[in-house]
Order: structure tokens, then sequence, then C-alpha cells
């Protein structure tokens, strides 16, 4: 079983400029990321974009979709911003039903150290191996349903919505 990754950027891909102070996207840190968290799960990784989620267009939003659904791999993990997070899930979630889509992100850059992204692309690597088919959100150990979850803002957790 192969693990499809799709890169979209979000605060996961973050790198920060010394000089004055700004994020910005130049590579993923997957392969980094996956390295060291020693995963030997097979995985094929594309980066679909990268950018912050809140700059996301729709056209973005369906090309995500697009590559979901041409794709030949049935398990799939999206990184993605957190900001705009379940808007992406919930295209998904009412366009595909025959492949376990997780999303996934961070709030602090993984260039940080102190990210929370390595535990979340860990998390949605064994929630995509073993959910069913549809559209989750992976976030701090925790897995919602695309139509059950939004972001706290005051939190800055994801939590279900009803």
């Amino acid at each position: 079983m192969t693990i499809r990754i799709f890169v979209t950027g979000g605060t996961f891909d973050k790198e920060y400029n010394e000089l004055d102070g700004k994020l910005f996207f130049k590579d993923t840190h997957l392969r980094e990321m996956l390295a060291l968290g020693r995963c030997k799960v097979e995985v094929q990784i594309r980066t679909l974009m990268m950018i912050d989620s809140l700059e996301m267009t729709d056209a973005d939003r369906e090309m995500i979709l697009e590559n979901c659904l041409q794709t030949t791999e049935d398990k799939i993990v999206i990184t993605h911003g957190t900001d705009t997070m379940e808007q992406t899930a919930g295209i998904l979630g009412r366009s595909i039903q025959d492949k376990t889509i997780v999303l996934t992100g961070a709030m602090v850059p993984y260039k940080f150290g102190s990210s929370d992204g390595l535990f979340n692309l860990g998390s949605a690597l064994g929630f995509v191996q073993t959910l069913p088919p549809g559209v989750f959100i992976a976030m701090n150990g925790r897995c919602f349903h695309w139509n059950n979850v939004r972001k706290n803002k005051q939190t800055g957790e994801f939590e279900e919505i009803g």
C-alpha cells in the first residue's frame, strides 16, 4: 500500500527570514520529517503548491480535488494551512467517497523546532491507514470528520462542531 501525500504549503513548510523577520516558502520539509520520524510506510509525495491557506483560491482547491480524484492511490494525506483547512476538507468531502483522505497541518513551522507538525504528520499517516473511506482532519492527536470540525480561533485548536 502506497500513501499519496499532497503538499499545499501552510505553516507546516514555512521558513523564517532572519533579516526581515518574515515567514516564507522555499521547499517542503516532508522528506526530512519522514526520515526524522523513521517512517517505514511507502509514500509518494507531490507538491501541488506552496501557499498560505488564507491565500488559497477556489481554483487552488479545485486543483487539490482534481489531484485527489486522478491519483491511483486510495489513501491520501494532504498538508495544508490550518486557517482554511476545513473549507478544503468540505470540498473534498462532498465530492469523494471512495478514498480515505486526511488533511493535517501545523500551528508552528517545522523549522522552528517546537512544531506540532511532526506529530500531526505521524498521526495523519496512522489515521489514513486505519480509517474507512471519507475525508478527515487530523490535528493534535485527534481526528475529525470533515463536516463536524472547525478551528477555534481563540484557542488555536480544532474541535468538533456539535
